[in-house]
């Protein structure tokens, strides 16, 4: 146990991904050695960005009356779950809305609207929103998750003022078919290259819980990992009446740990964000989280409520832990050189992320 938490430590201390087997250790250790497994990735996540915990703000634009099938989701086609359902919020509702988060400490505010993908008059929607949120809330970042994008919508959204665009893998590839018909694992490998190729920060993560093997969560980790994502939220299935998955409890607090410690290690330099799901598996463990996870949602979710956010923001602060401001930046420098230069990514990776050496070096 020692040999491989050292070598963890090792590499992620130096930005270096660990390999398969060592992240399958990880999610196979006992409850006896979880401590020293939070531990060991806790000075991963200190290396790259000390005590600082950023919060972000869920804004759910449009709600229920999808045609996708996903499992997982409330508000899937067939969903018999009681959500409540809307269609588009106006741009100053959502303004309204994201101005409450704001206020709470959040510095980042995701917009979200349910459905297969935007249409071009929904990017017009959107556009206007996120202007109207920028407008009344100096410095706040803006991410949009909107579906599935079409050719040119991710250029309109960072015209638009977005810094962000998220749409997660979810699970593994190899197993992708079995949540989801009505699209593939590769359309939301796409979308997010999409993202990025215009310039957007891409935000892709998983949800563990779905009855997924090791082997798949490591997959999904690794994907994410050669996928370039600066954020990768960790989600822990909530199963939803009226779902597919509704009878799935496979979650204890220690084994949603150790799969946020093996995340961090196979990612051991992009924000790290406790997602849905924390409060009802991690439960009085959540603390231990934060030596992981350096980001979470502040609040409710797209439909299910969260803790409430001074419930948070004491636990940030009674864990020894600090609120990220505005002004700070939340990538380690050599990731915001990388997004700078994108032409040049490969060449950083290749030169080590710990060594953060020049391009030309």
């Amino acid at each position: 146990m020692d040999d491989l938490l050292n070598s963890l430590v090792n590499k992620g201390l130096r930005g270096e991904t660990p390999t398969r087997d060592e992240a399958l250790a990880v999610l196979r250790t006992t409850d006896d050695d979880l401590l020293d497994v939070v531990a060991a990735a806790g000075k991963v996540r200190r290396r790259w960005f000390g005590k600082r915990v950023k919060l972000n703000y869920l804004v759910n634009l449009k709600s229920g009356l999808c045609p996708e099938d996903c499992s997982y989701c409330s508000q899937r086609l067939g969903s018999e779950a009681g959500i409540l359902k809307y269609t588009w919020l106006k741009p100053e509702e959502a303004a309204d809305a994201a101005a409450a988060g704001v206020q709470g400490g959040a510095k980042r505010v995701c917009v979200v609207a349910s459905g297969r993908g935007p249409t071009d008059r929904d990017i017009d929607r959107v556009s206007r929103t996120i202007e109207a949120i920028k407008d009344r809330n100096e410095g706040v970042e803006v991410c949009a998750c909107l579906g599935l994008l079409s050719d040119g919508q991710a250029e309109r959204l960072r015209e638009a003022g977005a810094d962000a665009y998220n749409h997660n893998l979810n699970t593994s590839e190899a197993t992708y078919g079995d949540i989801c018909t009505t699209h593939t694992y590769e359309d939301r490998v796409e979308t997010v290259k999409q993202a990025r190729g215009a310039g957007l920060s891409p935000c892709s993560g998983l949800i563990a819980g779905m009855g997924e093997t090791d082997e798949d969560l490591v997959d999904v980790a690794f994907s994410l990992r050669e996928l370039d994502a600066d954020s990768v939220p960790v989600n822990f299935l909530l199963p939803f009446e009226g779902t597919p998955l509704a009878e799935e409890w496979n979650l204890t607090p220690q084994r949603a740990l150790r799969i946020l410690a093996m995340v961090r290690f196979v990612c051991p330099d992009v924000e790290v964000r406790l997602a849905a799901g924390r409060e009802v598996h991690l439960r009085s463990l959540q603390p231990l989280a934060l030596h992981l996870a350096n980001s979470l949602f502040l609040g409710d979710y797209l439909t299910s409520e969260g803790q409430a956010g001074k419930a948070d923001l004491e636990m940030i602060a009674d864990s020894g832990f600090e609120v990220e401001g505005t002004e700070e930046t939340t990538l380690p420098e050599h990731r915001r050189e990388e997004r700078a230069r994108p032409h040049e990514r490969v060449a950083v990776r290749l030169r080590g992320a710990g060594t953060e050496l020049p391009p030309n070096a």
